[in-house]
């Protein structure tokens, strides 16, 4: 294992060399919360792509392939739809807005006052993604080095929360493409096609396994639209993906890498399922299907190989896990904290807002790993997470975005009662039933509906101006920042 040991260490050192880099380069706000809006089209894509496959879609994506056969691609693949669906038809009006959060595009469109209440339930939701992340690492480490669950998880939270702090979105955003390439490389180029050679190639799968494992459909339909419900529209709305969307240079940049990105998560989706299904002909009877991926690099890789494939897992699992950091901390400073102290988003001076965002994320880092401690299941903090997120704010983000009626009380009335509904509905049914985000998401559309055709409509001065930002009228007003440059200029 030395040699795999040693390729590890070597990509932690450089996660953490990346993340002083990006120190130096973020000393603006715009700079460290969203890499100056001036990411191109590979870079873009990649880190998108990386932000959104995260330990569940590597690990998970592999177990459900384990136990559902080609059907467990279904989860990851939704995210991948999810993905497309926002790049094609929102991602470029969401990137002229030029904000840094959800809660502030809502406050553009109703005309302020939505901002804290939505802005606690996507924390909570950027929360739990970040604890769930990080959680992922004791699996990670544990097959490196058989260590400790709390010190895999402190060791691997820490490196994530260093530099998270120290370079922002930059760091971010270069560890992110990092991560990419070996996620690319160990997972779709290296156990793929050894799994499948391994497990004696496709005719000796379909041999050895029942035919559901090969039907398109065999994870179950209500299974399929319930991942639709959660991650395709979770997708859409999620601060740790329009925070990616916000780095893009131009719409186009939003537009187009981010349909690339989505189409990657679809391979992605299909490779982690044949993986699963390989690892079920090799592995028939292991306890969990979750110890799938890491029982099949243990077992059957070269030296040096392992090692790459363990990092791309581990890659999978920071990317992840940083992006929701530096969401949660965001969400925490400007639509919470900033707002509850009288503060306007965007005032003040440059540098104090970078050295505030930047305590914001030790902080929610620091949370982050303590709650993942004490925390066993995944699963359920996960569902809750999306559960909120899309009961809550699913109805006002996309009323706002398609509907002129919609109202500022119509969309408070919608992440409340979408909220309280899911919270209800979870303790009546339980945390891991379909039915608390069907009847929530009823319940949040019936109340966005009614309440806005019964009070007063927007006032007309603020969709004008919800008009012009969309289109991109007033971004030189919007945000005046000192690191902007000539379009040849950037990467």
């Amino acid at each position: 294992m030395a040699v795999d040991y040693t390729v590890i260490v070597l990509y932690l050192a450089g996660m953490l060399a990346m993340g002083w880099w990006g120190m130096r380069r973020a000393k603006s706000k715009s700079e460290f919360l969203v890499a100056g809006r001036r990411l191109g089209p590979w870079m873009y894509s990649g880190t998108m792509a990386a932000i959104v496959l995260g330990g569940a879609s590597t690990i998970g994506g592999v177990g459900l392939g384990y136990k559902y056969g080609l059907s467990g691609a279904w989860m990851v693949f939704t995210i991948g739809l999810g993905l497309l669906a926002l790049s094609v038809f929102f991602s470029a009006r969401i990137a002229r807005l030029k904000v840094y959060t959800v809660s502030e595009m809502l406050d553009l469109r109703y005309g302020g006052k939505a901002g804290v209440i939505s802005g606690v339930v996507m924390w909570a939701y950027t929360l739990m993604l970040a604890v769930t992340s990080t959680i992922a690492y004791a699996t990670i480490f544990d097959v490196l080095f058989d260590m400790p669950r709390t010190v895999a998880i402190v060791l691997g939270g820490a490196i994530v929360v260093a530099y998270s702090t120290l370079g922002g979105m930059w760091s971010i955003t270069l560890t992110d493409m990092v991560q990419f390439v070996v996620k690319t490389i160990g997972v779709l180029i290296l156990l793929l096609p050894i799994a499948v050679i391994k497990a004696g190639g496709f005719a000796e799968m379909k041999a050895q396994l029942p035919t559901e494992y090969f039907a398109p459909l065999g994870i179950g339909g209500e299974t399929i639209f319930t991942y639709v419900l959660i991650y395709t529209f979770g997708m859409l709305i999620g601060q740790d993906i329009w925070q990616r969307v916000f780095t893009a240079r131009t719409d186009k940049v939003a537009k187009w890498g981010g349909t690339v990105a989505g189409t990657y998560c679809l391979v992605y989706a299909l490779a982690g399922a044949v993986i699963g299904t390989a690892a079920k002909v090799l592995y028939p009877n292991l306890p969990s299907a979750d110890d799938a991926f890491a029982t099949i690099v243990k077992d059957e890789l070269p030296m040096g190989v392992r090692g790459l494939v363990l990092a791309a897992a581990l890659a999978a699992v920071m990317s992840t896990s940083s992006g929701a950091l530096i969401a949660c901390a965001t969400v925490a400073n400007n639509d919470i904290w900033s707002r509850l102290r009288g503060l306007t988003t965007g005032g003040g001076d440059d540098h104090d807002e970078v050295k505030g965002n930047r305590l914001f994320i030790l902080l929610m880092g620091i949370a982050t790993i303590c709650i993942a401690i004490a925390l066993n299941d995944v699963v359920q903090a996960l569902t809750v997470a999306y559960n909120l997120l899309v009961g809550g704010l699913l109805v006002p983000i996309l009323g706002g975005l398609l509907w002129r009626r919609g109202t500022v009380q119509g969309a408070l009335a919608a992440v409340t009662v979408g909220g309280l509904s899911v919270i209800g509905l979870m303790w009546t049914y339980g945390i891991l039933a379909n039915e608390p985000v069907y009847y929530g998401l009823l319940a949040s559309l019936a109340a966005y509906v009614i309440v806005s055709l019964a009070t007063r409509p927007t006032d007309a001065a603020v969709l004008a101006n919800w008009r012009a930002r969309l289109a991109g009228q007033d971004a030189a007003d919007a945000e005046a920042t000192p690191e902007t440059v000539p379009a040849a200029a950037t990467g």
